[in-house]
């Protein structure tokens, strides 16, 4: 009877040693959460969008009030230098300046009448100096009304495209009233951008910029040459002028979908990036991580590290692309000491 009962007992606990070995590890190789190392891309720069249009956009008016005879061009004429492009009522200009012209042949006769009583001692000095001085005003008069008469017509400063027509023929206009915009080709095409003072402050001049038309299905590379120095008032957002290469189609008022270089972008990526969490005792540009071997077993290994961000931090020697390292319990580990692994998904 004894005999059985130690034979039943022996059954037992041979089952007990013969459970499958996927029981929950032991305490010598802990469960730790693992990450492969990937090769480091270069962080994008800002993208942005804006509306095409020429640089220099230039008012262009009269210096004298008037009556407009006529008006030789429409929106969006090409135009010549030198091509007239609005004209005053001539009448009106020619005889504000044949007035002008009479008033100095009568101020200069009574200035040498004045100068003749003078030397003969039936005037006074004083009176000599407003003749004078009447004479200057006549002369400036002149001046004026001349200048007035040669910009009774406006010509085309420079070859370029006529942005905006003001006014029409017939009506009166003050003196530097705006009657045409013209956009000079001279200046070139400028992609102008809104940026938040954030966005601005990551950018300078000379920076490269790609940028995608749509409406050409063209993509052109450009360079920021002006950044705005005062933010729009209504808006807050900073202007950025980026220049873009003479290409046909180019007109004022597309839109463009720029990527702008920026101060990290410009810079070389890093050979590999460690994620947040692997590192231990990172201090003074070297840190550790527990890489995980082929074997599952940890292996504390010394890293020189570079610069960090919200990808990671850069690893400049120490790690290689595809290795495993260990992110989660790295207190608990040990150099050489075994691991069950699970290694987190992207």
């Amino acid at each position: 009877m004894g005999r059985a009962f130690c034979f039943a007992a022996a059954l037992v606990a041979l089952a007990g040693c013969s459970k499958s070995p996927s029981s929950p590890p032991v305490a010598d190789a802990p469960i730790v959460r693992t990450a492969r190392i990937v090769a480091a891309t270069a962080a994008p720069g800002l993208e942005a969008t804006g509306s095409v249009a020429l640089r220099r956009e230039l008012a262009l008016g009269f210096t004298t009030a008037g009556q407009i005879a006529t008006i030789t061009v429409n929106e969006g004429d090409r135009v010549a230098k030198g091509q007239l492009l609005a004209a005053l009522n001539a009448d009106q200009v020619a005889s504000a300046l044949v007035a002008a012209q009479a008033e100095q042949r009568r101020a200069a006769a009574e200035y040498q009448r004045s100068v003749a009583l003078r030397e003969q001692g039936w005037i006074t000095e004083l009176r000599l100096e407003n003749a004078r001085a009447a004479l200057d005003a006549a002369r400036a008069n002149v001046r004026a009304r001349d200048f007035a008469s040669q910009t009774a017509r406006i010509y085309a400063p420079s070859d370029g495209v006529v942005l905006a027509r003001m006014a029409e023929p017939m009506e009166v206009v003050a003196a530097g009233t705006p009657i045409i915009a013209l956009g000079a080709e001279s200046g070139g095409y400028v992609l102008r951008v809104p940026l938040s003072d954030r966005d601005s402050a990551q950018i300078t001049q000379g920076a490269r910029a790609q940028v995608k038309l749509d409406a050409l299905d063209q993509v052109l590379e450009g360079k920021v040459i002006e950044i705005g120095g005062r933010s729009d008032r209504a808006t807050g957002a900073f202007t950025v002028e980026i220049a873009l290469p003479n290409r046909p189609g180019l007109r004022s008022g597309l839109i463009g979908r720029v990527v702008i270089e920026t101060a990290a972008s410009a810079r070389p990526a890093a050979p590999v990036l460690v994620p947040p969490g692997a590192l231990y005792q990172a201090r003074a540009g070297e840190g550790f991580v527990f890489v995980i071997d082929a074997k599952n077993v940890a292996r504390l290994r010394k890293l020189q590290l570079g610069e960090t961000d919200d990808r990671g931090t850069q690893i400049l020697a120490g790690l290689r692309p595809g290795e495993r390292v260990a992110i989660s319990s790295l207190d608990l580990l040990r150099d050489g000491q075994p691991v069950t692994p699970q290694e987190r998904r992207p």
